[in-house]
């Protein structure tokens, strides 16, 4: 039995106008163009330059926010070696499970440092521990590697759940962006091996397809909403070595079969060039009989959930994520 969707779930006809961007979130991409035209583009300089550049564009809007009772880091193994997880313990602890929350960043760029507030803020308002991993970036580790690496971190949260503090029936996996897909392929892998330990999936302004001839792309990818189809193009680039990678389910989710995953909530960012993306998994999801809860947040832009210190609408799609993590727990 599926959720109610929102009834705003349409995917807009070919040749529509851009939607107008909250003022809020206006600001918020001013702001982050702004400090971004300081520096290179990305793509113009090293790997590593780019990286560094992204987290100082983003650290502002990393800080600040809830305090947490305590923060741990620590090195888990996975077959491709350690990885750094961090460990957030919200004062209060309301929830008996845990959020593993995979950052995006186009499989290339940011970590748990540049998506902290995100998850502090997950941890507060839900009274839920968040756990945050760095799996290791494109190009130095291509897919299916980081996709690997998520499926190994839960199989070690799930065994160590006691030592963590939370439930391990409670595990909860999510992400944005990259992340998000990363978080569906991970469902996918262990519905396929007949066991699931995720017991739901939060799909933050999801990539679920390598499919860039989209409308939304068209409508939003020029760059004045943030992310770019000439990034877009950048990261897979970086992220898909082969040509069969671009159309292996595990990464093109849209041609998986969804049947019998974990149910999500999806977090939809209307002025996204992710934005088709994001209505097709719906229907495909829907179709699949997975019990699903979506929204269209009007005017908002990718990764709009940074927006949180300004912006009302990113504090809102934060406060519908957990009521819908505590119905579920």
């Amino acid at each position: 039995m599926t959720s109610p969707v929102e009834p705003q779930l349409a995917a807009r006809p070919e040749g529509a106008l851009p939607a107008p961007m909250d003022p809020q979130i206006r600001e918020f991409v001013r702001r982050m163009s702004a400090d971004a035209s300081q520096y290179p583009r990305r793509d113009t300089v090293s790997i590593a330059e780019g990286r560094d550049i992204a987290e100082k564009v983003r650290a502002p809007w990393a800080a600040g926010g809830p305090a947490m009772a305590r923060t741990v880091e620590r090195h888990i193994p996975t077959r491709h070696g350690e990885l750094r997880i961090r460990i957030h313990h919200p004062a209060g602890q309301r929830m008996p499970g845990a959020l593993l929350y995979i950052h995006g960043g186009g499989f290339v760029l940011f970590s748990v440092d540049t998506h902290d507030r995100l998850m502090r803020e997950y941890a507060h308002r839900a009274g839920i521990v968040v756990v945050g991993i760095d799996y290791t970036r494109a190009p130095e580790a291509r897919f299916p590697q980081p996709l690997e690496e998520c499926i190994d971190a839960i199989e070690w949260l799930a065994a160590h759940a006691g030592e963590i503090g939370f439930d391990p029936a409670q595990l909860f996996v999510g992400g944005d962006s990259a992340g998000g897909n990363l978080t569906m392929g991970c469902a996918l892998h262990f519905r396929d091996a007949g066991r699931q330990p995720i017991r739901a999936m939060v799909l933050n302004y999801t990539g679920f397809s390598t499919n860039l001839y989209r409308d939304s792309v068209v409508r939003y990818g020029a760059g004045d909403y943030g992310l770019s189809l000439h990034m877009m193009v950048w990261f897979y680039r970086n992220y898909l070595g082969r040509q069969e990678d671009f159309a292996d389910p595990r990464m093109n989710l849209l041609a998986a079969d969804v049947r019998g995953l974990p149910r999500a909530c999806l977090v939809i960012a209307e002025c996204d060039p992710l934005y088709d993306d994001s209505i097709d998994m719906v229907a495909k999801l829907e179709a699949a009989g997975v019990d699903l809860w979506a929204r269209v947040y009007p005017g908002t832009v990718h990764s709009f959930l940074e927006a949180v210190s300004i912006a009302e609408v990113a504090n809102t799609a934060f406060d519908d994520t957990v009521r819908w993590l505590q119905q579920h727990a």
